[in-house]
């Protein structure tokens, strides 16, 4: 859900502030090319070109990422031998966001390769590359901290999520850092509409959002999948002091034994059980350890919800925490006060710009019973965190909206001067 709501973001917020007619070519995880028109809430309609762009050995396909760059450095007979690469020149820029945080090599080179590929490929071409909201590394190795560097020196524009990235990117750029091009904002999920899903609750999620009552809170948690299915991998990987499964367990737990509050266990990587990263099969194994006398009270949240209805969905929580990143945002966004069992700094600086850093809970710093008491006292606190994140958020919108804006006219004036056009 995190990657949609950037898409998504990205998609409507930059055609909000272009007059003329846009359209986007989408390089997704499919084959290749597709058409679709997306109605954005206010009736704007994009038509949106998709057509794939994948990793992988299978060298004879068009939409093999390794194909296109080997293509891209062929001139005229690039675009003649490879569908994408015509795509690509088509455009009057290309908006890379790494995923948010891909752009370092902490996953792997596989991963880097596939991150550091398109926007080779955009630069390769002649295309101005405009580097969205995102997180710069870090970069462990040498080599692969050079070739970040020289990406982000060729880039039209590169923009940081957060102050501390910004301060990443500075350092990546050295003596070409450029104050006019080298920004800070916020994560463009800031900028997600949220979208009405009642239709996709079951009875008992539906009567809880009808009925709610200052005496019974309605909390929402994310079980992030990814270190919760495999702990053993997981602690080895992160560096995890806290154990987060009994973390998890322990402090809600308390929270039913020792309030009246009910909970929504909230996936936000929907892959179906079985899948390793799977948020559902890790809300389903808490509401299972959770059964018994408080199982009138636990209900775990339909996987068949898209970004924006995942973001309505958090936004009626009273207090809300998670582990993936962009649920945290949805909830921040929304003004519910809201707590994070982070094991990546990238949601601290998040949580900073929102003022509500001390509501980060990091399990590779605390030990388990510290991340169930910060957990707990936050949970406490959750009015005058209501209050501060309030005051907060009119800033924060208008930074979001100004990034936008921004890069909306930098792109308005890259389409002005390829076509000649005043």
């Amino acid at each position: 859900m995190g990657v949609s709501a950037l898409f998504m973001s990205a998609v409507t917020e930059i055609s909000k502030h272009i007059d003329a007619v846009v359209e986007f070519v989408v390089f997704d995880n499919g084959l290749g090319q597709r058409e679709e028109t997306l109605t954005t809430s206010d009736g704007k309609k994009i038509r949106l070109i998709h057509f794939g762009a994948r990793g992988g050995r299978r060298y004879h396909r068009a939409e093999n990422l390794a194909t296109m760059l080997l293509a891209s450095r062929l001139g005229p007979l690039g675009a003649i031998l490879n569908e994408g690469i015509r795509l690509i020149d088509s455009c009057a820029a290309v908006l890379d966001v790494s995923g948010g945080d891909s752009f370092s090599d902490i996953y792997g080179l596989g991963r880097f390769n596939n991150i550091y590929r398109p926007k080779a490929i955009a630069i390769n071409r002649g295309k101005p590359l405009i580097l969205l909201p995102q997180t710069y590394g870090p970069y462990n190795d040498p080599a692969v901290r050079t070739l970040a560097a020289t990406l982000v020196r060729h880039a039209s524009m590169a923009w940081a999520r957060d102050i501390h990235s910004y301060e990443a990117l500075k350092g990546l750029l050295g003596n070409s850092f450029n104050p006019q091009i080298h920004q800070c904002g916020v994560d463009m999920a800031f900028g997600l509409q949220a979208s009405p899903a009642s239709q996709c609750l079951d009875a008992t999620l539906s009567a809880w959002l009808e009925c709610q009552k200052p005496d019974w809170p309605l909390i929402g948690f994310n079980v992030n999948g990814l270190i919760y299915n495999d702990p053993a991998r997981a602690k080895k990987k992160y560096g995890l002091k806290a154990d987060y499964r009994q973390a998890v367990v322990g402090f809600l737990n308390k929270i039913l034994e020792e309030t009246p509050a009910r909970l929504v266990l909230i996936s936000h990587v929907m892959d179906q059980p079985g899948h390793y990263e799977s948020d559902l099969a890790a809300c389903q194994d808490v509401a299972r350890q959770l059964g018994g006398q408080y199982v009138s009270r636990v209900a775990v949240a339909p996987t068949t919800l898209n970004e924006t209805e995942a973001k309505w969905l958090i936004s009626k929580m009273e207090w809300f925490c998670g582990t993936r990143m962009h649920s945290t945002i949805a909830g921040l966004s929304s003004g519910v006060s809201t707590a994070s069992i982070s094991y990546s700094d990238k949601t601290l600086g998040v949580f900073d710009i929102c003022g509500q850093a001390l509501q980060v809970f990091d399990p590779r710093i605390l030990d388990t019973d510290a991340v169930i008491e910060g957990l707990w006292q936050s949970f406490l606190s959750r009015d005058a965190l209501h209050l501060s994140l309030a005051a907060r958020l009119p800033q924060v919108a208008d930074i979001a909206s100004g990034q936008m804006r921004d890069i909306a006219r930098h792109i308005r004036h890259l389409a002005t001067t390829a076509s000649g056009m005043p």
